[in-house]
Formats: structure tokens, sequence, C-alpha cells
């Protein structure tokens, strides 16, 4: 698989992630089964087959277990870990069967993001992760209490660079404003069916089309070189299925993805997922199925060419409409 270099990093990171949300199962304080414990195994063992280096994680995923699942992978394949690239998002406290108490919310403080780094790396059997990423903006954020959370968290090795995740240009750059960290990146949602990131540079002087809490997000990024990932980058499968009872721009874009691979040869996740990656600013879909077929369908996006035509014609088809 193709790489992209990360800038202002040493990382070379696969073209295509690998996410672990519902690794762990329910998310509740059931124990692992040897079951989930046996899957999660041949799942990333899979991706690392077909060349997908990087894993995405976070603290909160079936509230920890998604973490334990993927550090007995770790335990039990030593060689694993130094082939891996791990990322592991914090910030978020569940409203439910955790331990920090309800309501669900956002912790910037220095202290939840430091101790839940430290749970996470004892979770994940190793002692440092690639890449730590702030998982959603708080709107309590105090940002010396960020800036004091990762001196400390790169002093001690614990991880070695910086992210946000669902963070807007403003709140980047206040955030860049206090901290010596550069950011590599920022994990949004991303794909045909949540297009308004990539529609919104089409957009501009439209009247009453622009959202302005994303206006400019994917430009300021590629200005500061801070890569985009793209989580649900299939719509949560809603690509693949032509339903009826769908609304009609949702069936098109279906019907087209399966006539593309059809004609190329392809699966419709290898559709899905080079059309992200035809876009110039080089995003980074995260594969998020738990079927081992599928992950290598998806990696076959790697191999698919879109051509300029094609691209549009996906973004009319999703849109509804056809560019101004």
């Amino acid at each position: 698989m193709q790489h992209y270099q990360l800038p202002n990093s040493d990382l070379k990171l696969s073209r295509l992630a690998y996410g672990t949300w519902h690794l762990g199962g329910s998310w509740d304080k059931t124990p692992l089964s040897d079951e989930l414990k046996k899957s999660t195994a041949e799942l990333i063992l899979t991706a690392v087959d077909c060349g997908v280096n990087h894993i995405d994680l976070a603290d909160i995923y079936t509230l920890g277990k998604s973490d334990e699942a993927v550090g007995l992978t770790l335990k039990a394949n030593p060689s694993l870990r130094e082939k891996v690239i791990l990322q592991e998002k914090f910030g978020i406290i569940v409203g439910a069967d955790n331990d920090f108490g309800p309501p669900g919310r956002y912790d910037f403080s220095a202290k939840h993001l430091t101790s839940s780094l430290e749970r996470s790396l004892k979770r994940l059997n190793t002692d440092y992760v690639d890449i730590i990423t702030l998982h959603r903006p708080d709107p309590l954020v105090e940002y010396d209490e960020v800036a004091k959370a990762f001196d400390h968290i790169e002093s001690q090795g614990m991880a070695r660079y910086f992210g946000v995740s669902n963070h807007s240009a403003v709140q980047i750059q206040l955030l860049k404003r206090y901290i010596r960290q550069p950011i590599i990146l920022n994990q949004l949602e991303l794909n045909l069916l949540h297009h308004h990131l990539i529609a919104d540079g089409i957009l501009v002087n439209q009247m009453g089309q622009q959202d302005s809490r994303s206006h400019g997000l994917l430009e300021y990024c590629r200005l500061e070189d801070i890569m985009i990932q793209a989580w649900s980058p299939v719509a949560g499968g809603q690509l693949f299925r032509v339903n009826p009872n769908d609304p009609t721009h949702i069936q098109k874009t279906a019907q087209l993805i399966e006539q593309l691979a059809k004609e190329k040869g392809t699966s419709k996740e290898a559709i899905a997922f080079a059309w992200l990656l035809r876009h110039p600013m080089g995003i980074q879909p995260i594969i998020g199925s738990r079927n081992p077929e599928r992950i290598k369908a998806s990696v076959l996006a790697d191999d698919v060419s879109l051509s300029r035509q094609e691209w549009y014609s996906l973004l009319e088809a999703a849109r509804g409409a056809g560019v101004p």
C-alpha cells in the first residue's frame, strides 16, 4: 500500500487506517469474551497483512475494552508493536457505566488527559502511542491545561505527536497559541453523504449555502500541513445499499458506486474510499469494519483511480445537484 509522509513528523502512514470503535463488543463493563479477543486479533492482523500500518483508537471505545482487545493482540504478537502506528483519542467522558460519574461530558483538564492516557497505555500493553488526539472540542477548555498535559505527555515519552478530532479551524488556531507541539492531523466525519467539508469549497458566494462552522476548514488544514482523517468514510454502509425507501440522492449514489465498481472490476468499498483518496490534500479514510473480507475489499481502493469526471459524478449524485 502507498503511504503518506506526515508533515512535521517522521511518520509514514498507510493511505488507509483501521478503526477500533466496536472491537470490544458491548458498551458496558462485560468482560471481553474469548471470541472477541480472537476476532480482534484476526481483524488487526488482516489489516496489517493488507498493508495498513495505522490503528485508530479512543479511550472511550466500548468503555476501554477496544483498547484492551488491541493490547492483548499486541501482547500475543510481540513484533507487531513496531510495525504499527497507534493513535489514541481522549477527552470524552461517556454518560453511563463509566468510572467518572454522570453526565456525559468533555474534559480537557491536564489531570484528566494525562490519567486517561496512562489508563489507555496500560490497557494497550505499551509504554507509548505514536499520536494522541483531542477527541471533541471542550467548551470549557482552558488551553493552559491542555498545554500542561501535552508537555507532560511528551516529556514522559507517552506520545510522540499530537492531533485533534472534530475541530474547526478557529479552535485549532486557538489551541496552537498555547501549545509548543505541532498539530499534525484533524479527524473529521467525511464521506459522500457527509460531503459538506468538500462542497463548502464550491459554494463560495452562494446565498444561504455555506455551513459557517466548517467554512474553509479543509483549506485551512491544507495550508497548515494538517492531515485530514475521514471517520465514517462509507456512511455506516448506506453507500452500498440501494433501498427504495431511502432519499433519491442516496439511492443514486449507491447505484453509481455499484456501476463504477463493476466497470473497474473492483469492490464497492474501493470506490467509496477512492473518492476520498482522489482529493489532492491526502485524506486518510479509516476502515471501520469488523469483517475481514470487508477490510480486504476496502484496501483495493489503493489501486483505484477515479477520473475527474467520475469523481464529480459521484459528488453530483450525493448532493442531488450539479456544481453551481
